[in-house]
């Protein structure tokens, strides 16, 4: 099947969250299960051109070119239009949504000098959204392409304005996101749990009647992680790599990292980590209240590295300047570092209000850390929840929103730690969960098929 993935990001070339692992990962999954998958996203200024060697392919209309590269066997084109993408950020701008249907209607010209004609368009969050009004007018060669979009946040949404939808011949007012939820076949969300809980005026919004009226053509599909990648067994950034034979040398990396953050370097204490944007979404001012309230209760390390909003960045650090033996906070977007927190940690935080999928507590098994995170979303979905009875599950959940939620479930995974038999089965449990993303590709081919045989 050929399946055009449209996307606003792509590690390793822009990467702003999530969707930049999904639009390297899934692609590559899906090539490996012999369909043809090209990826399209923005020629974005911060792409550096002599790493990737592009071709020129095409000029395109209103000052667009089109290029062509290959980023780990897989075809990925490129769109190039200055006004639009000659900036430092990826995101950000007053014009966004401009900037974005300026992609869209780029892709819509490139259809001859690509030489190529998908059977069904992947289209990724609002960025994308508008492509998918073009396509309804039923005159593009496009026209009968099966489309599934993909929800990765509802929390952004590309509005705009009747003024603009009149200058661009767009519906009268809404947003991007709406139009390319209404106007797809189907459409996903990153996790089966999200799926159901944007259902809610909660999380839903004023999306709401609108996701409620897809019915069975809304469902939700749990991402993986590129397991290539993201393996301690060969990890550069880590001080020593292991996999589950070899778990012992995982030692090694917590004291590397408490060294490195200037922590006490002590074996036996358990070290608490979380790596993530420090935004209310997140959970960051829940981490930091239990943690404060179990300092005093508990022997344990806990140890941050993310950057976000200045009042979560400051309560943060706070924290860290009344305790500096045992807290240890590193505002940075470090990605190195990152692998080592991973690599080293005890226990992983993720207490995020909502989640629609979560990357980082997938990461953290896989590396031997065992979360602990909100029963919301993706982490509801991919974290079996530890059963001490059963001597199953990988990780510790909680429900409310709230510091004592979090406080409680944070005890009990500490009470867990002094019981080592019972810590290491539970990290040997982790690393073995299948969080690949072979699983979701397969869900994915089903979904092009059915969107496929639909238009058709």
């Amino acid at each position: 099947m050929n399946v055009l993935f449209v996307v606003a990001e792509m590690a390793p070339l822009a990467k702003v969250g999530g969707v930049g692992d999904v639009g390297a990962a899934l692609p590559r999954a899906l090539r490996r299960l012999g369909h043809d998958v090209r990826v399209v996203l923005p020629y974005y200024e911060s792409i550096r051109r002599q790493e990737l060697a592009p071709q020129r392919v095409a000029s395109l209309p209103d000052g667009a070119a089109l290029w062509r590269a290959d980023v780990r066997d897989v075809p990925v084109y490129l769109i190039e239009h200055e006004p639009s993408f000659a900036r430092p950020q990826v995101y950000g701008y007053p014009d966004d949504t401009a900037r974005f249907l300026a992609f869209s209607d780029a892709i819509l010209a490139a259809t001859e000098p690509l030489g190529w004609r998908p059977d069904a368009l992947h289209l990724h969050d609002w960025h994308t959204g508008l492509l998918a009004v073009r396509l309804a007018s039923g005159e593009h060669p496009w026209a009968n392409a099966g489309r599934v979009f993909t929800i990765h946040n509802l929390g952004y949404t590309g509005a705009f304005d009747a003024i603009f939808a009149s200058e661009h011949g767009l519906p009268a007012g809404g947003s991007a996101l709406a139009q390319g939820i209404e106007r797809s076949d189907l459409v996903t969300t990153v996790s089966p749990t999200y799926a159901r809980e944007i259902l809610s005026p909660e999380l839903g919004g004023a999306l709401t009647p609108l996701l409620r009226s897809l019915g069975g053509r809304l469902s939700g599909i749990l991402n993986g992680i590129d397991m290539d990648e993201f393996d301690p067994a060969r990890d550069p950034h880590l001080a020593a790599r292991f996999d589950a034979e070899r778990i012992g040398a995982r030692a090694e990396n917590k004291r590397a990292l408490q060294v490195e953050l200037g922590l006490p370097v002590d074996g036996a204490v358990p070290l608490v980590a979380m790596v993530n944007r420090l935004f209310m979404q997140k959970g960051s001012d829940l981490a930091a209240e239990a943690i404060e309230a179990l300092l005093p209760e508990r022997s344990f390390q806990f140890a941050v590295l993310g950057t976000g909003e200045k009042r979560y960045e400051e309560q943060l650090l706070a924290l860290g300047e009344r305790d500096p033996q045992r807290v240890a906070v590193r505002i940075a977007f470090d990605a190195p570092l990152g692998q080592l927190f991973y690599g080293g940690c005890d226990l992983f935080l993720m207490p995020s209000r909502y989640e629609p999928c979560g990357l980082g507590q997938m990461i953290a098994m896989r590396y031997g850390a065992v979360p602990v995170v909100r029963r919301t979303g993706g982490l509801a979905d991919s974290v079996p929840p530890y059963d001490a009875q059963q001597n199953t599950g990988a990780g510790f959940l909680f429900d409310d929103a709230t510091p004592q939620a979090l406080a409680e479930a944070l005890s009990r995974a500490l009470a867990v730690y002094e019981d080592p038999a019972s810590w290491r089965a539970l990290q040997l449990r982790a690393m073995a969960l299948d969080l690949s993303w072979e699983r979701a590709a397969r869900q994915y081919v089903e979904l092009y098929g059915h969107a496929a045989e639909e238009r058709r």
